[in-house]
């Protein structure tokens, strides 16, 4: 370093930067890495001169810098931020991701270097940020005033940095540009487990968990394998838990059974380890690079869903590195070097040496006294009890099933009945379970995936090989089994159709399905318990476990009837999808997302055979059905996976679609893209949806279409154009008469209005709305006029007129499943408390909405700085520790707790000398103090419009 350089002292702010994955970087490169480097470090020097920052070293892609003022340190991670993200670079994979952390402390330079606790500080908050990301500590943030323009830091909580034994509060800088979402920060105190929270107790497999937790100690892959029912999955979970403290690099879960597709096997293990796709390289080579040098457990569960690429994923990591240790469960061996399998036997039927009830009696016990409400059996019933659980063989999700049963029997007529059953079975028939996954009770796992995957034979029942079978073997395949060969056609027909439905049905659904009376084959499905019967105060519903399911699913299958089947079902998706819009009397109502949570299931399955056997223009249809719900509920991703994998079906067969329904399928993806943050995918889609909206003349489809453009423009920062866009589509639609189409054009109009302080045009623009959103089914239940109303008010300090738009909003909002959008409304009356006087219900308000919207993975848009200014001020005013007392408190709350709260908020006073009536003319931005008369059309007590 020249000895010309001045070093600052006093308050320095010191910043790291360095190139995230550099060695893998220049191997991907090689001789093409040299002038990138080149090229990266002149980017960084140039922000260096212009903030006038103080470069002290550089060593191979990392900087060291110092600045004398915490804003201008900012401002230039800022700029190089953006400088890098703008650069052409020789091709997309060569872009460097560069990561930056500051901190500022009181430090003095000795002889041209600084040697202070200070600088190992900074460079930890460097260490714990991603690629592309910047992170500032605590004190650079309380002394980066002010922020670069349009910037704002977002609160990540407290972390403790490696080698302190303190926490440090850690920000994101924020600012169009610069990416926004990414994993958790790298600090020492991550998560050490993601198990998950068991709610019903564990009962006996002492000896089990022993036997086990020994092989897992001397071998690096053990594989846990059993028939269905077994409880795999549970023992695996339990003995985890009790190693957590064994592996310092965590022990980690992994649900292979939400796994859908082979190549998304390491992408779903690299998710749980925090880890990011990078460009140009194998999910799975970055996920063996991390797991490398580190030791962990890693818990597998239900491989048979994706048997061969668990098995390449897990050759991969156990070669990779010594410290990784991995513990399956499924049907069917990895079939690898090494591999130790261990077959989970069934619960014990006797009794203990000690005189204590077996493990199986105990479990029936324990579940038996719950389904009961806590009343334990009775002691004259044990006798029966070891009766059930030895005609059960044990097996603990049987025993389940048979607790189940003690709701509405006697454990006595429960013992005669499996004896009439399994004194007729063929003596203990073998067979291989299909890839269902009966271990769990959950429902999550896709009905179809059994007949889809499978390569199990079940033998006739009338070999000799079924009849050599011996009975301690039973199983719930052969069970399954021996029931569906004694049923009539009626019923075995009935029983392999309702396979392709995910969850419970009512009686209508049967008899629909059937196209008969179902009354007497249910009946026989119900006694067989083949179908289970759950009694509702509206009448029974029907389901299957996820086992009988399968099995049926693949006599589904080998029938012949699987496409005539799925179609019906699909049929049947595309009426309740289309039932669930209509009043009773057959007219459009106010669209509430509450009616689609129960069809998810079903709808997911519909979209499946349409992906894969059926017909992808009505597949596209029910993905419309879901549009809204999709993004409320967090899961635009998965919207737009269904969306890629039905326009693969186009292609593969060629199917016929109007350019109409084209046009609005683009549209939806292009919203979805947005919400999950793809916003050059959301631009290309908005494009395409628009050209095929023009293709096929329908000038209010087009209008929706166009109406939609301004989201990608605000999304990337470009907010003047995205104005000019909606006033051209709000006056072309007027001019084509089909101005209500423009809607969603006018609420991102008052939006950006509202941004930059426009507040009487947004008011006026809003007045006019709110007559074309209530006539609208679809858009009245977000209420979007009022909370832009309320936000409005807020801006000119109205709280009154506030107080009554976003209560009014939240409440729509809220009774129609709008989850999303009732974050936003949480944020604004938790903006409305603290101007009210009420900060601790503010923080409480904020701390909620931020939980719920990061369970729903979405962002906060346009509203995401306002917010975090009001979270800044509001902290400074409160403390940190209050502040982050009460918001902690926030974010434990639900949605519904939360929104409880926030509707129990004291309406303003509404005396003389309420600052209501203290207005003042012309509008102000947001943030700011000034009020002004209500629109009279803007009132929460006029024209509410809500259905």
């Amino acid at each position: 370093m020249s000895a010309r350089i001045h070093l600052p002292t006093g308050w320095v702010t010191f910043v790291f930067t360095d190139i995230e994955g550099s060695t893998r970087l220049a191997q991907l490169l090689g001789p093409g890495y040299r002038p990138v480097l080149a090229e990266h470090r002149r980017l960084l020097r140039r922000t260096i001169v212009a903030t006038e920052g103080a470069e002290l070293l550089t060593e191979g892609d990392s900087f060291f810098l110092a600045f004398s003022d915490a804003s201008a340190a900012l401002t230039a991670c800022l700029t190089a931020q953006r400088a890098l993200g703008d650069h052409e670079w020789p091709t997309p994979e060569a872009a460097p991701r560069v990561r930056m952390g500051l901190h500022t402390g009181w430090a003095e330079p000795r002889d041209g270097e600084y040697a202070s606790p200070e600088v190992h500080r900074a460079a930890r908050v460097a260490a714990a940020a991603h690629g592309g990301q910047v992170l500032c500590s605590a004190a650079t943030a309380g002394r980066a005033n002010p922020l670069p323009v349009d910037a704002s830091l977002l609160d990540l909580g407290l972390h403790r940095l490696r080698g302190f034994d303190d926490r440090e509060r850690l920000y994101q800088l924020v600012a169009p540009g610069l990416e926004r979402q990414f994993p958790r920060p790298r600090t020492a105190d991550a998560v050490a487990h993601n198990l998950p929270i068991q709610v019903t107790s564990f009962v006996g497999r002492q000896a089990e968990r022993v036997e086990l937790r020994e092989l897992v100690a001397g071998h690096r892959l053990v594989t846990v394998l059993g028939a269905g029912g077994g409880g795999k999955t549970r023992l695996a979970v339990e003995l985890a838990t009790d190693l957590v403290e064994q592996y310092p690099d965590g022990v980690w879960f992994v649900d292979i059974a939400a796994v859908t597709d082979p190549g998304l096997v390491a992408f779903a293990i690299a998710a749980v380890l925090g880890l990011r796709p990078e460009p140009g390289r194998p999910m799975v080579d970055t996920l063996v690079e991390y797991a490398s040098a580190r030791r962990m457990l890693i818990v597998l569960d239900t491989c048979d869903a994706q048997p061969s690429a668990c098995a390449d994923v897990v050759s991969r990591l156990l070669a990779g590195g010594n410290g990784v240790r991995v513990l399956a469960t499924t049907r069917e061996p990895l079939a690898l070097p090494g591999e130790v399998v261990w077959r989970i036997p069934p619960l014990s039927v006797d009794p203990s040496p000690d005189g204590t009830e077996s493990d199986a009696v105990a479990l029936l016990l324990d579940r038996t006294t719950a389904a009961r409400g806590g009343r334990e059996p009775d002691p004259a019933e044990s006798a029966d009890l070891r009766r059930v659980v030895r005609r059960l063989d044990g097996l603990p999700l049987a025993i389940e099933l048979a607790a189940a049963r003690l709701r509405v029997l006697s454990v006595g007529q429960l013992a005669e009945r499996l004896d009439d059953v399994l004194g007729t079975l063929d003596a203990g028939r073998e067979a291989r379970v299909p890839p269902a996954d009966p271990d769990r009770a959950d429902g999550q796992r896709p009905a179809d995936r059994g007949a889809a995957q499978t390569g199990a034979t079940v033998p006739d029942p009338a070999s000799p090989g079924a009849r050599s079978a011996v009975e301690r073997h039973l199983t719930m395949q052969a069970t399954v089994t021996w029931s569906y060969r004694t049923l009539g056609p009626r019923a075995a027909r009935l029983l392999r159709w309702l396979a392709v439905f995910a969850g419970p049905v009512d009686l209508p659904t049967v008899e629909w399905l059937l196209g008969d009376d179902p009354l007497d084959p249910l009946s026989v499905l119900v006694d067989k318990s083949l179908v289970l019967a759950e009694p509702h105060v509206a009448g029974c519903s029907y389901r299957m476990l996820d086992p009988i399911r399968a099995y049926a699913a693949r006599r589904l299958a080998e029938a012949g009837e699987e496409q005539a089947a799925r179609n019906r079902h699909v049929a049947w998706s595309k009426h309740a999808l289309e039932r669930a819009h209509l009043g009773p009397n057959g007219q459009p109502v106010t669209l509430s997302l509450y009616a689609l949570d129960p069809l998810a299931g079903e709808l997911r399955a519909a979209l499946r055979w349409c992906a894969t056997g059926g017909s992808a223009r009505t597949g596209l249809r029910l993905a419309g059905g879901l549009d809204q719900w999709w993004r409320e509920r967090g899961l635009a991703r998965e919207g737009r996976l269904w969306l890629f994998r039905l326009y693969g079906r186009l292609a593969e067969t060629g199917e016929a679609i109007p350019e109409g329904e084209l046009a609005a399928a683009y549209h939806m993806h292009s919203l979805h893209a947005g919400a999950d943050g793809e916003f050059a995918e959301e631009l290309r889609y908005s494009q395409r949806a628009e050209a095929a909206a023009r293709q096929a003349g329908d000038a209010g489809l087009l209008a929706r279409v166009l109406a939609g453009r301004a989201a990608p423009l605000v999304d990337m920062g470009q907010f003047a154009e995205a104005e000019r866009v909606c006033r051209e589509v709000i006056d072309w639609a007027y001019e084509q008469g089909v101005d209500s189409e423009a809607l969603f054009a006018v609420l991102r109009l008052a939006e950006l209005l509202w941004r930059r302080g426009a507040l009487d045009e947004a008011a006026e623009l809003l007045g006019a709305a709110r007559p074309v959103e209530a006539s609208r089914p679809v858009d009245r239940g977000r209420r979007s006029v009022d909370m832009l109303l309320g936000m409005v008010a807020l801006a000119r300090g109205d709280l009154v007129a506030a107080h009554e738009h976003l209560l009014a909003a939240l409440r729509s909002r809220m009774n129609h499943g709008f989850h999303g959008r009732a974050c936003d409304t949480l944020n604004a009356i938790a903006v409305r408390c603290a101007a009210g006087g009420e900060p601790l219900t503010a923080a409480r308000l904020f701390g909620a909405a931020q939980a719920t919207r990061a369970g729903l993975r979405s962002a906060s848009g346009i509203y995401d700085a306002y917010w975090t200014q009001q979270q800044t001020a509001l902290r400074r005013l409160l403390g940190d520790v209050v502040f982050d007392e009460a918001y902690g408190e926030g974010s434990a709350l639900g949605l519904d707790e939360a929104t409880a709260l926030a509707l129990g908020v004291e309406h303003p006073d509404l005396a003389a000398d309420s600052a209501r009536f203290s207005a003042r003319p012309g509008g102000s931005g947001p943030g700011t103090a000034g009020t002004v008369p209500r629109q009279p059309t803007a009132t929460a007590d006029r024209h509410t419009g809500h259905a």
